[in-house]
């Protein structure tokens, strides 16, 4: 485990316990860097668990311990890592990190029970976790909070088992035990009464799947009949890809502005929008130049950093935050040096993947485990295969019509939902076309246990696999439930395959099999 990419016996660092057994040797310069990354994302969690009301929240919220292991999840996501790749993964993770602290300041500040800052709570529109944004980017006053943000999605990449009692408390209240566990979870977390109470207003979308609406149906009653806080439910066309449902898609745009505006007394601010529209442009075109590296022979940004980043840059923060915007140019500063040097994050470029499904990076780092393990690169995800069309972004009357329509398009095409709906076309056909674009040999097909949508379309991707002459692998899981499938299971699958089919050997054996179900 030396200062080479890659390192070595990358196994050997873990224990039967919650923890490893030391940190990962990187050489003397990147053990520095790493660890003062480290500790800064310590102090940064010092700096927000001293205040009172957020040590009050320790207490008071379930999901809050999970926080502690925070340092661990960052430890996770970067081994074998070296050089420029450990520097992209710290740029993206330790911002995330701040971002969800901030998040999380804001929720205890104004929450009824714990800071109860009503100047605070004016300001405020909650919004589901699996949101596109959009609708907030005229408005530089109020502040767009997700309470499922930091208990339940968060949570899980901290702590494997972190949502397994929300999944119970929803069973036991009588929801169907066959639905995603991740609105699952979050609907378990509303009817246990572990979820922050704040906000003027609150805005919910037909995000991806029955599930979804499931949740959200649960969770919108509660805001309205016991909280006093109103919903609007923004219902996103389905077939997002025709032109006939574009006009209704850009009215539900119209429409939940004005409930904004209504709720708040603030008024849309076309300026603040349209530096917005600029930096949503500005980074959506440096994640194309990554993907465009990781075409070549020699990628640069991907795996569950390029995933992970993806899903918070894309969704959440849609150019409201300019520190997005300078993360995004370091990156690809960090991409583009390391390109013309043609380095790799490891020794050994076995096999090109494209991961396609519902993934479960959630409860452990699989992604970087594929390439440390088997030297599998996990050239780009499903989730991170999103909108790159050019939104208007200079103020004129034209634009602002437009803009109406950049954000109906944005909102239709929004993380998962973009490839859970919208036709086959957009699920199956154009998987192969990504096959060839990235020019991969192998595709990793997440199979969701509980996602209907791409269950159902099993035999065709097998038939398409076989026509292409591309190695297909089948990774069943179940999103947030590692009971159901554990880590190891999963692992497992690959290893398998990868004997058995291939008839390979590991690159570091160590890894194959690890005694972490006990770890966070």
């Amino acid at each position: 485990m030396g200062k080479e990419f890659g390192g070595k016996n990358l196994g050997n660092l873990y224990t039967t316990g919650k923890v490893r057994k030391r940190r990962e040797w990187k050489g003397l310069k990147d053990t520095l860097y790493d660890y003062s990354c480290w500790l800064k994302v310590l102090v940064m969690m010092g700096k927000f668990i001293i205040k009172p009301r957020n040590i009050k929240a320790m207490f008071r919220y379930r999901w809050m311990a999970n926080f502690l292991a925070a340092p661990m999840m960052l430890d996770r996501h970067t081994v074998g890592l070296r050089g420029p790749y450990l520097r992209i993964c710290h740029t993206e993770l330790d911002l995330i990190m701040d971002d969800v602290c901030k998040l999380l300041d804001n929720i205890f500040k104004a929450d009824r029970r714990i800071g109860n800052n009503k100047k605070l709570n004016d300001k405020i529109v909650l919004v589901d976790e699996n949101e596109m944004t959009t609708f907030m980017m005229g408005f530089p006053n109020l502040k767009c909070l997700s309470r499922e943000t930091p208990s339940i999605y968060v949570s899980v990449l901290l702590n494997q088992m972190a949502a397994c009692h929300y999944i119970d408390v929803a069973q036991e209240f009588g929801l169907a035990a066959d639905v995603c566990p991740m609105p699952e979870a979050e609907a378990g977390a509303s009817i246990d009464d572990d979820l922050p109470i704040m906000g003027k207003c609150a805005v919910q979308c037909n995000t991806t799947c029955d599930g979804s609406l499931m949740g959200n149906g649960v969770i919108s009653k509660r805001l309205e009949l016991e909280d006093g806080i109103p919903c609007f439910q923004l219902a996103a066309p389905l077939r997002h890809r025709e032109d006939d449902v574009q006009e209704y898609a850009a009215q539900e745009i119209r429409n939940c502005i004005a409930f904004i505006e209504k709720n708040t007394g603030h008024k849309w601010d076309w300026k603040f929008y349209f530096e917005c529209a600029a930096r949503v442009n500005e980074s959506t075109r440096h994640r194309q130049e990554w993907l465009d590296m990781n075409k070549t022979d020699y990628p640069q940004v991907f795996g569950s950093n390029l995933a992970l980043y993806t899903e918070t840059n894309y969704m959440a923060i849609c150019g409201k935050i300019p520190a997005f915007v300078e993360a995004d140019r370091k990156i690809t500063q960090l991409a583009q040096e390391a390109y013309k040097k043609q380095l790799r994050p490891t020794k050994e470029c076995r096999h090109r993947a494209i991961i396609w499904g519902v993934q479960s990076h959630f409860y452990f780092d699989f992604l970087l485990w594929l390439q440390n393990c088997w030297g599998i690169y996990p050239l780009t995800d499903m989730l991170s295969m999103v909108s790159t069309r050019v939104l208007a972004e200079t103020d004129t009357p034209e634009n602002r019509e437009k803009a109406i329509y950049d954000m109906a398009w944005l909102t239709e095409n929004m993380i998962m939902r973009n490839r859970t709906h919208g036709g086959y076309k957009v699920l199956l056909d154009e998987l192969w076309e990504f096959t060839e674009e990235f020019n991969a040999d192998m595709v990793i097909l997440w199979e969701h246990i509980s996602c209907k949508a791409l269950d159902g379309m099993h035999g065709l991707f097998e038939q398409k696999a076989r026509e292409k002459g591309i190695k297909l692998i089948w990774v069943q899981h179940d999103l947030f439930d590692p009971r159901v499938i554990s880590r190891q299971g999963v692992r497992d699958q690959i290893n398998k395959y990868m004997r058995t089919i291939m008839q390979e050997e590991p690159v570091d054996p160590t890894l194959e099999i690890l005694p972490d179900e006990k770890s966070w």
